[in-house]
């Protein structure tokens, strides 16, 4: 709850109009089955927010996130809120969808990992953003929080079963540049959340994101069945021993309607999800910063792109990844991390044959402005 307006920038509330962002940038070395891939540096994002109080109860906010120096500029967020009751918040524009966790809640500085998870990248495609409108808010009794989203927006096309992946992939679907300004199956998609939180114990979370991805017909003519996909998410914090150990977590299914006349490459359901576990093993004044934190956290994660079974013999189809991440981490201020990560993982083919090692060691910085 509250991921999008719970930034630093917006603390100071002296002027009606707010500009931030943040920034992330990492040294990548990769090895695979004992091949090593060239040492490199990355400037994986930079972010830019604005905020603006347009009238009491009226506010707008924009992300515009320039990824890979400048290889995509995408705008992740425009959007208007018009506040009715704490209940009742009106949004409207490019809205970011309540699926999960980790895609309303994706800035750089807030993680220990420098590597996004895979479920909400390659399952959720994090940062997914759509056109459309719809109501948000929450009520506070004594210790705890109820909140709630609920948006119709455009929704996905068919690049979902039609791309150079050759899987089911949310994440392709999302490249395409007129999602935007046309919607692809001429019927709104819905996304919605409930949340919990105890201020004492942490939040959990339960979304879904449902509609069609093709339109069946164009003019009239009818080309094919309509076809629809559902995305299911859980996720959940908890903060223990005074903030000393933080865990959190998501878990999401998806369901998409494949043509029957499809390669089975292309799967009916996906799953995805991770676990973060962080304990601060350190706290002490160091130079000016009067509180850094030194931090060791693990990440265990796990995708399966295709669930479903062969035809032919009724073995389980593979194209899974299961990864560990350990990790270390500065932070000298909350709103900066220095991060070192190595990550072993193992991927398995579509055939199940034995899976492909890879290990990555990453050194990053992210830090708010």
């Amino acid at each position: 709850m509250d991921a999008v307006y719970s930034r630093p920038f917006l603390v100071d509330n002296t002027s009606t109009v707010a500009i931030g962002g943040y920034i992330e940038v990492n040294t990548q070395h990769e090895s695979s089955q004992g091949v090593q891939a060239p040492f490199t540096f990355q400037m994986r994002r930079t972010t830019l927010f604005a905020s603006s109080t347009i009238a009491p109860r009226i506010k707008f906010l924009f992300e515009l996130e320039f990824e890979n120096g400048v290889e995509e500029i995408n705008l992740e967020f425009a959007a208007v809120d018009i506040e009715f009751g704490r209940l009742a918040t009106m949004r409207a524009g490019i809205v970011m969808n309540p699926i999960g966790a980790f895609n309303q809640n994706h800035d750089g500085p807030r993680w220990e990992f420098v590597d996004r998870p895979l479920s909400a990248t390659t399952i959720v495609p994090s940062t997914l953003s759509s056109v459309g409108m719809g109501l948000h808010g929450k009520r506070n009794e004594g210790e705890w929080v109820f909140g709630y989203e609920a948006y119709l927006t455009n929704g996905f096309n068919g690049m979902i079963i039609d791309n150079e992946e050759g899987r089911t992939s949310l994440a392709a679907a999302k490249q395409d540049p007129l999602r935007f300004i046309q919607n692809p199956s001429g019927t709104a998609m819905f996304t919605g959340k409930l949340a919990v939180r105890n201020r004492t114990v942490g939040e959990i979370g339960f979304s879904a994101m449902s509609g069609n991805y093709n339109p069946g017909s164009v003019d009239g003519v009818t080309f094919d069945d309509v076809r629809s996909l559902t995305v299911l998410a859980i996720d959940a914090n908890a903060s223990l021993f005074n903030d000393g150990v933080r865990i959190q977590g998501e878990l999401s299914k998806v369901f998409v309607d494949v043509p029957d006349t499809y390669s089975q490459s292309y799967g009916s359901q996906q799953i995805g999800g991770y676990v973060d576990v962080i304990a601060t093993v350190l706290e002490t004044k160091m130079f000016e910063w009067n509180n850094a934190k030194l931090n060791v956290s693990v990440r265990g994660e796990y995708v399966d792109y295709n669930q479903d079974t062969f035809r032919e013999t009724g073995g389980s189809i593979g194209d899974d990844i299961w990864s560990v991440t350990a990790g270390v981490a500065l932070r000298p201020v909350g709103t900066t991390i220095i991060r070192l990560n190595y990550r072993y993982q193992e991927q398995t083919d579509l055939l199940g044959n034995p899976p492909v090692a890879s290990a990555f060691l990453q050194l990053g910085l992210s830090t708010y402005f």
